[in-house]
């Protein structure tokens, strides 16, 4: 094991200590919090839940904003992202969001203050969080936590991906595993069997990739933190790839990468391109060239999403 993991581990646990012991403050908003968040880095599926309960929120007729930290994003401060706008400014993910849902997404190093700009800005009722749970500086009143199989046996950074232990899970309110898993079974795995009960809620969350009429033997390109399992998802839909190629995660495509792709499509003669939704917004107007492109969206469902909700809204103070 790497000597660092546990220098990062023991920072982390102090960390976390000063902030259940007060001695770090959290500060508060008007409006209830809900975050969603994972002990790994990347690949958890948050965006795509982010946009799934939102949708659930806007189906009650909820008015609620997102806060991020906009990640990669090149500007600093606080801004209320522009759906029309490119993701250097705000980051890939909250521009996503903001064009999926088409609600308030506020940006900031603190994510308190994206919330107070948010508060005086609109009728908001509840504040998502979006990748908060490490983020303890801003009090929240109800955490939800995505598992994915490999959390279950992975180690610390930097030996592993994970952020925190899993017993941090004990701060989650809520821990959502995938629906159809493979062993160990997530919710007999013992760590999350400790911590989610008494009064733990678990969902199961189904991921599941929507493509329609992919090209013919396509360039399958990404920037995620797992690509190799969206090209399993590729190859699981019935779609043979010419290619795989990975970039780095939030990676944004310039001129070179264009380049590249287009050769690797002439090369192989594919049939075209496949990416994600992710992508797409970091290739801008670049999707013009890479021609047919195919944007796979991921979309995820719980499988008793009223209950979840009820959940969230009863734990949370919303004041409705």
């Amino acid at each position: 094991m790497n000597p660092l993991t546990g220098v990062y581990g023991a920072a982390g646990a102090l960390r976390n200590s000063l902030f259940d012991r007060g001695v770090l403050r959290s500060h508060r908003l008007e409006w209830p919090v809900v975050s969603v968040g994972n002990l790994s880095v990347g690949g958890a599926g948050k965006t795509p839940f982010v946009i799934a309960l939102g949708e659930l929120l806007k189906e009650r007729g909820i008015r609620f904003d997102v806060l991020s930290r906009g990640y990669g994003r090149k500007t600093r401060g606080v801004f209320v992202v522009d759906p029309d706008g490119n993701a250097a400014d705000f980051g890939d993910e909250p521009l996503l969001i903001a064009r999926r849902l088409g609600v308030p997404v506020i940006v900031g190093e603190s994510r308190y203050e994206a919330g107070r700009l948010a508060e005086g800005k609109s009728q908001t009722q509840l504040h998502l969080l979006d990748d908060g749970f490490q983020h303890r500086s801003l009090a929240r009143d109800f955490d939800i936590v995505l598992l994915t199989a490999a959390d279950l046996d992975d180690r610390l950074l930097p030996s592993g991906r994970l952020r925190e232990p899993m017993s941090s899970l004990a701060r989650a309110d809520a821990i959502v595993v995938p629906e159809n898993s493979a062993a160990p079974n997530s919710l007999v795995h013992p760590e999350v069997t400790r911590f989610s009960a008494p009064g733990k809620f678990v969902w199961r969350m189904r991921r599941e990739m929507i493509v329609s009429a992919a090209p013919g033997s396509p360039v399958v390109f990404c920037a995620l933190a797992r690509p190799k399992q969206f090209f399993a998802q590729v190859r699981a839909a019935g779609i043979a790839p010419a290619a795989e190629v990975e970039f780095r995660d939030h990676h944004r495509y310039d001129r070179g990468d264009i380049k590249r792709l287009l050769a690797i499509r002439d090369r192989l003669s594919a049939g075209g391109f496949l990416t994600t939704e992710k992508d797409a917004v970091n290739l801008g107007a670049a999707q013009a060239e890479l021609n047919p492109l195919v944007i796979a969206k991921l979309r995820v469902t719980l499988a008793q999403p009223t209950d979840a909700v009820n959940a969230i809204l009863t734990n949370s103070a919303f004041a409705g």
